[in-house]
């Protein structure tokens, strides 16, 4: 390594380490009955592929921005750096290991296996030797990876320099699936959402992927304008064994650009479960007017938009319920036998919550009325 990139090296690191003292910002995102919910990025490189940051950056990153497990995936055949940098393949978890255990970071191993189209880029993680996965044939590298026990999911299948006029599933993708390698696929990278891959998770039964691809500093990629994608993990056990058993059973949820996409299974209780509604009982009668308190708990802000009438009473059409804000729901009776029912009913759909259908969520929210 020449003494000006080392130079750099170091002042980034030192640099990120002042940044690392500061305070963590918690990803505010309920639990699920039965499951812990964890915030997962399982792609991103370093200088030791095509990144521009040390390992520890990456740790310290995920640290400071709420995130809950990551997965450095470098690049096996593209190596920029390499001039500088001479390393296995595995060298950057290795790095990354001590500090991610210190802060309580679940650190996976992965690695991208790097390819033109087809098969285009796929990231295996949960692997235990990256240097194995450098072979001149792509599918002795995902059967090597396979071999090793990783998840292996399609990153970025509509990325413009491959698929710039269509995103094809091409035949090389079905030999995958069909062999059992493939198991997961990008529905959002870094800025991109392709609802072609939403609507293969939901034919094929792949696992709902989202993540930032990061490459440079992560505050200089994302903001609270454009905020970091990630994944939702359900886990029941926040280990590595845990990420894992989720992430085949398919227990996730892509976030991105303030939306949710995936199983509905997973969506409703995440937006029930942000929501505290008061639950004294409104008592409404025909032409009465009564407001009901709803807190949004979460990080999330909810748009809904009234998809069916209620019975015996009005309520708004649309409905804007910010993160971290309580809003006041006014309904008004009209009809005499209001009085007599039990629970209020309005039927709605979340419109940034994305099933696999590609449509909005549909949820019910129930008010207690006698």
């Amino acid at each position: 390594m020449s003494k000006l990139n080392l130079i750099t090296l170091l002042l980034i690191f030192f640099i990120s380490i002042k940044g690392y003292s500061q305070n963590r910002t918690e990803i505010n995102i309920p639990d699920i009955p039965g499951y812990i919910t964890l915030k997962c990025d399982f792609h991103m490189h370093t200088v030791f592929s095509d990144g521009d940051v040390w390992p520890t950056v990456r740790v310290q990153e995920a640290w400071l921005e709420g995130l809950d497990a990551i997965s450095i995936t470098e690049h096996i055949e593209y190596l920029p750096h390499s001039q500088d940098i001479d390393a296995d393949h595995n060298r950057s978890y290795e790095i990354a290991k001590p500090l991610a255990d210190q802060l309580g970071i679940i650190l996976i191993q992965g690695a991208e296996i790097t390819r033109n189209m087809p098969p285009g880029h796929l990231n295996a993680i949960f692997i235990k030797n990256a240097n194995l996965l450098e072979r001149e044939d792509w599918w002795e590298a995902c059967v090597e990876a396979k071999e090793q026990g990783a998840f292996v999911f399609w990153n970025h299948p509509g990325w413009k320099a491959q698929q710039p006029d269509t995103t094809l599933w091409w035949k090389e993708h079905t030999r995958l699936f069909n062999a059992g390698i493939m198991q997961g696929i990008e529905v959002y990278n870094e800025s991109e959402f392709y609802p072609e891959a939403l609507k293969w998770a939901k034919e094929k039964k792949l696992t709902v992927i989202a993540n930032s691809d990061v490459h440079g500093p992560s505050n200089m990629a994302f903001s609270a304008e454009k905020k970091r994608p990630f994944t939702l993990v359900f886990v029941t056990e926040k280990t590595t064994e845990g990420v894992k058993q989720a992430m085949l059973d398919k227990r996730t949820l892509a976030y991105f650009e303030d939306k949710l996409a995936g199983d509905r299974a997973f969506l409703t209780p995440i937006f029930l479960n942000s929501l505290d509604i008061a639950d004294k009982p409104v008592e409404l009668k025909n032409h009465e007017v009564k407001r009901v308190r709803v807190t949004n708990e979460s990080d999330l802000t909810y748009k809904l938009k009234k998809r069916q009438p209620s019975i015996g009473f009005k309520c708004p059409e649309e409905l804007i319920i910010e993160a971290h804000k309580t809003i006041l729901i006014e309904l008004e009776g009209i009809s005499k036998e209001i009085a007599n029912a039990g629970v209020l009913k309005m039927y709605y759909e979340v419109e940034n919550l994305m099933t696999l259908d590609g449509e909005a969520l549909p949820v019910i929210l129930e008010i207690a009325n006698k």
